[in-house]
């Protein structure tokens, strides 16, 4: 066997892959196991979005697009960032990509090299920091506990700067702890870093629909420091399109070109046809936003209402997406049937194994003290699994 080159060997594999596949080995053995790992709305995309994409294959968008997407699209999110968000930013200043994923991760091959040091909040998404590894740069991590609700201050922002600090990536609302950042507080690390014109900073704003603390708060509003800002979003979570793989970035010309060459050397334009469908989703009926946004809402107040009546969860109020993130930390050194367990992903997997519930543990995410539950599932899936969990952590002792 030829092995694998130096930089894919370098990379972590994801936690969460020993997590599907077990779970997919109880279902196959016929337990009846409830999902709360995926990290997608499980709504369907909505019919004006859906009736778009057909109308596109019947108008032959089956072509190559313009390596950054379609002018129509980039002119809809111009637009729509204009008028949501207040935000000035010219279609050539903005790249689509097969998701945000791709958005995030060309951003940071096209500015990060070796030496380079990117500040990661943690709890931070699984991919941040391996996408650092692939560009051969250095993730500072900076750690916020439940205490603090998950949120960076301004004085740990700074005290994590040094002279070779390029990026720094910011995820509100976060995935994997639903908080969200206030107007003021990121006021607060926008006047840190205009002090230092040296970083860019990658707002990942992809669940900015998902949000039940009002209007959305972007560090791209504040002037000290937009001509150094990022912003990446997309489709998957607003609309329910995760599958139609379109996220895109905003940011300042050269960055937005630089990953535009970068995107014509190994993938070029996003699916033609699900380009279409996003210009739908940008320019129609937004009432589908509201309503799932409600029924999230919803879910969220149930569930965090649930998981408090379990001792030894400590759990925040998440402002948006869909996860909770409790803190399981005052189970550690408990057993079970011979079972001990030792960590977060130690009782992930016990809650899978004894309570047929799929949760992720929190070391993926950069706060081993936690799990990660996503709420994107029904009303009735939550009260039930939420009262498998409880049942199986009463047996640890």
């Amino acid at each position: 066997m030829f092995p694998v080159s130096d930089r894919l060997a370098a990379l972590s594999p994801s936690e969460t892959l020993a997590m599907s596949q077990k779970s997919n080995e109880l279902k196959a053995q016929g337990h009846d196991v409830i999902n709360l790992s995926v990290g997608e709305p499980d709504f369907n995309t909505p019919n004006h979005i859906k009736e778009a994409a057909k109308l596109a294959v019947d108008n032959n968008f089956s072509f190559y697009s313009p390596v950054p997407g379609y002018p129509a699209l980039r002119n809809a999110i111009s637009a729509k960032l204009k008028s949501e968000n207040g935000l000035e930013y010219k279609p050539e200043e903005i790249v689509c990509s097969n998701g945000a994923k791709q958005s995030v991760c060309n951003v940071i091959l096209a500015i990060i090299g070796k030496g380079d040091e990117v500040i990661i909040p943690a709890p931070y998404w699984v991919s941040y920091p391996e996408m650092v590894k692939l560009a051969d740069g250095t993730s500072v991590i900076v750690s916020a506990s439940i205490d603090q609700d998950f949120k960076i201050t301004p004085a740990q922002l700074e005290a994590a700067i040094t002279p070779r600090t390029k990026a720094l990536i910011l995820c509100s609302p976060s995935n994997p702890t639903g908080s969200v950042y206030t107007k003021e507080e990121l006021k607060g690390l926008a006047d840190v870093l205009a002090k230092y014109p040296q970083i860019i900073i990658l707002s990942d704003e992809i669940y900015e629909h998902i949000n039940y603390q009002g209007q959305h708060e972007s560090i791209a509003q504040f002037a000290n420091v937009s001509e150094r800002v990022v912003i990446i979003n997309g489709v998957s979570k607003g609309y329910a399109m995760t599958g139609w793989r379109i996220g895109w970035i905003a940011a300042p010309k050269w960055i937005a070109s630089a990953c535009n060459t970068l995107q014509g050397q190994y993938t070029s334009g996003p699916c033609s046809v699900a380009q279409m469908a996003a210009v739908a989703a940008y320019t129609g009926d937004q009432s589908c936003i509201a309503e799932m946004r409600v029924a999230f809402e919803r879910r969220r107040d149930l569930v965090v209402g649930l998981a408090r009546q379990i001792s030894g969860l400590k759990v925040n109020n998440p402002g948006g997406a869909f996860y909770i993130f409790p803190d399981c930390s005052s189970y550690f050194g408990k057993s079970y049937n011979g079972k001990v367990i030792a960590n977060a992903g130690d009782l992930a997997m016990y809650l899978l194994e004894e309570g047929h519930v799929a949760c992720v543990g929190g070391g993926a995410f950069g706060a081993p003290e936690c799990i990660r539950l996503s709420y994107a599932t029904s009303d009735d899936n939550i009260v039930k699994a939420l009262a498998r969990v409880k049942d199986a952590l009463e047996k640890l002792s």
